[in-house]
């Protein structure tokens, strides 16, 4: 047999990618590096809004009690369900044959658009005219980890990436010393999805959600350790990188350049991060029309840094509330004590958020959304014969707002029935809502694409359409 064949056999794909991996991982080096960074980069066309603020109140927030009146559910309240209303519905929680609840609470027009609010929002009802208000939302899921993750990946299973990664992904960064993509939680616990809600997936992590901490050093690890300066830090990070891209040449892993720019990155946040959390030198009016609180862990002091990032430069800001979840077991958790109470730490934050980035000139080039991952049934859900008022998930249908950025203002889209248990007319699911968000963007929902495992994946999957109600 010919001993060069002998030699080809013997060298296996293994053995070409362990001895080229010089040549080849050279030659990848400079186009990972390349691929992974975030400087900022062109949408497919001009567009109004460049980076975006997502309000998500984790947990959902009753719909019917806040931005969908239902006159109707008061004539019926404590009324049962009639059997066709509820053939074949999967409930959380609900057993038996539930009871129709009508809202406590009473609703009025505001601005010249005439949005209706309920009087648990009397700050946001200030905003009217900003905001166009979606009445008609739905969607596939109605647990919340599961809905937390489909309402900001696009799937109800973790492993794909976050809206913000895929943002960070398009546009870049206009800021190279602050991550792309940063998170903030408050509340008295962190969303049931965790840290998948604004994970990478399967792009590269340097696109992933940085969750900046309200309390020690805001991002794990942002110190220098008792005894090391900058520049024995500096000397460290060299040394390190120098071994990750003989790594890297070795094994072309594009991890290892993600990684290489993330240790970059947190070396040049240690000047900038501090800087920017320093809320307090906010002038006082600044600081009381939040409500901020210097020091503590708030939602109020969260958008008051959420603003600062923004004019920074971060591509997304998302900050999470956790405490909407009000199925009335107690009180910690009914639409009579609870609800009212995260209302009243939520409104004035979010309306002084939303009049500050407007008289900055944000507003303009800002796309805000807020919201929860599914809405509230019309029914009060009396788990365990509880005494307490609340109501149980609900996907059918649910309530959120956008401003800024290119959206039309004043207006509402969409309209449920009159008991708030089905879309009428305009649904529009969350495949739509991201479609939409991209749009305003720059971006066609189609063609923001990344190969992974042989196919092109994309934020929408295989669904979504642009809402043009919403386009200004």
């Amino acid at each position: 047999m010919n001993p060069y064949t002998e030699l080809l056999r013997a060298n296996t794909r293994r053995w070409f990618l362990k001895q080229c991996g010089v040549g080849v991982g050279a030659l990848a080096f400079g186009s990972l590096l390349r691929a992974d960074d975030t400087r900022p980069r062109p949408p497919h066309y001009p567009a109004r809004a460049k980076r975006v603020l997502y309000l998500h109140m984790a947990g959902s927030p009753s719909q019917i009690d806040l931005l969908d009146p239902k006159p109707k559910l008061r004539e019926l309240d404590g009324k049962e369900c009639s059997e066709e209303l509820i053939a074949g519905e999967r409930f959380a929680f609900i057993k038996g044959v539930p009871k129709f609840l009508g809202s406590p609470y009473d609703f009025a027009r505001h601005g010249r658009s005439g949005q209706e609010f309920s009087t648990l929002l009397p700050h946001l009802a200030s905003c009217a005219d900003d905001l166009a208000i979606v009445r008609s939302m739905h969607t596939d899921q109605f647990n919340h980890a599961p809905a937390q993750i489909f309402l900001n990946s696009g799937h109800s299973r973790i492993g794909r990436p976050s809206m913000g990664s895929w943002l960070s992904y398009g546009l870049g960064s206009e800021n190279r010393d602050l991550p792309s993509f940063v998170v903030l939680l408050s509340g008295q616990y962190a969303p049931s999805g965790g840290a998948s809600c604004w994970g990478s997936g399967f792009l590269p992590t340097i696109h992933q959600g940085v969750r900046f901490r309200s309390q020690g050093d805001p991002v794990l690890f942002l110190s220098n350790p008792p005894g090391m300066d900058g520049a024995t830090r500096r000397r460290s990070l060299d040394a390190v990188n120098a071994l990750n891209e003989k790594r890297l040449e070795e094994t072309g892993d594009p991890e290892i350049a993600t990684r290489i720019a993330q240790y970059e990155l947190a070396y040049r946040m240690q000047t900038s991060v501090p800087e920017l959390l320093e809320i307090d030198r906010e002038p006082e009016a600044i600081r009381a029309a939040y409500g901020v609180e210097p020091g503590k862990v708030s939602y109020a002091n969260n958008c008051l840094l959420a603003r600062r990032l923004l004019e920074r430069g971060v591509r997304f800001v998302q900050l999470y509330h956790w405490g909407w979840d009000s199925h009335g077991t107690n009180p910690s958790d009914d639409i009579i004590t609870s609800l009212p109470q995260r209302c009243l730490e939520t409104d004035g934050p979010t309306a002084a958020l939303l009049k500050d980035l407007k008289q900055r000139g944000l507003l303009d080039d800002t796309l805000v959304v807020w919201g929860g991952e599914f809405g509230r049934t019309p029914m009060n859900e009396e788990r365990n014969g509880s005494k307490f008022l609340g109501r149980d998930h609900h996907p059918h249908c649910f309530s959120i707002w956008l401003a800024g950025g290119g959206v039309a203002p004043g207006i509402a889209v969409g309209r449920t029935d009159e008991l708030g248990y089905h879309v009428e007319e305009r649904p529009v699911s969350v495949h739509d809502l991201h479609a939409t968000m991209l749009h305003l963007l720059g971006f066609d929902h189609t063609k923001l694409t990344y190969r992974f495992q042989g196919r092109d994946f994309r934020l929408t999957d295989v669904f979504g359409e642009v809402v043009p109600e919403l386009v200004a």
